[in-house]
């Protein structure tokens, strides 16, 4: 193995480093953005300047929930860059990669979303953001635990649909592998 192949390798995993870093934030903004226009009588940030823990705990387990499940996608978008693609297969893996990811984020808000609203039905006469709001931790661990739970489920399901549509997929669909 030679320098030049050393030196590339450790370029694309800076590459692939700086890929699923800034896509994983990304995620991550983007599922709390979508999350708080779900919940648009809770103004999540002003609790946590007032140092509400249970409104902390439970954007934690969102952001936890959130991450667990687009773990795939941001892996498989960093092993499809590796050496010795085109430019275009490059450009078509990181394009189908992040359609992949966006798809993942929507299936992680959208089973969050689900989640509350089966325990607000399981929990009947507890209305768990009025409670969060007063600071209930008791309420914020339950709520945390149903996502951090959910996304553990949904995690296989979501993987699935990002392997089916991969790059490498789409390569070989599209003749380019």
């Amino acid at each position: 193995m030679g320098i030049e192949t050393i030196l590339l390798g450790l370029a694309v995993a800076f590459g692939q480093l700086i890929i699923g870093l800034a896509l994983a934030m990304g995620a991550v903004y983007l599922g709390l953005k979508l999350f708080d226009r779900l919940t648009e009588d809770t103004n999540e940030i002003a609790e946590l300047k007032k140092g509400n823990v249970a409104i902390a705990i439970l954007l934690g387990a969102i952001i936890f929930s959130i991450a667990n499940v687009i773990e795939g996608g941001v892996s498989s978008i960093s092993d499809s860059m590796v050496p010795g693609l085109t430019y275009l297969q490059m450009i078509a893996a990181l394009v189908i990669g992040i359609s992949n990811l966006v798809i993942g984020v929507i299936f992680s808000v959208f089973s969050i979303y689900i989640a509350i609203n089966v325990l607000d039905k399981i929990t009947v006469g507890i209305d768990e953001f009025k409670e969060l709001r007063k600071g209930n931790v008791a309420v914020a661990i339950i709520m945390g635990a149903v996502l951090i739970s959910v996304s553990f489920v949904i995690r296989g399901a979501v993987a699935g649909m990002m392997n089916a549509v991969s790059p490498q997929a789409v390569a070989e669909a599209l003749n380019w592998a």
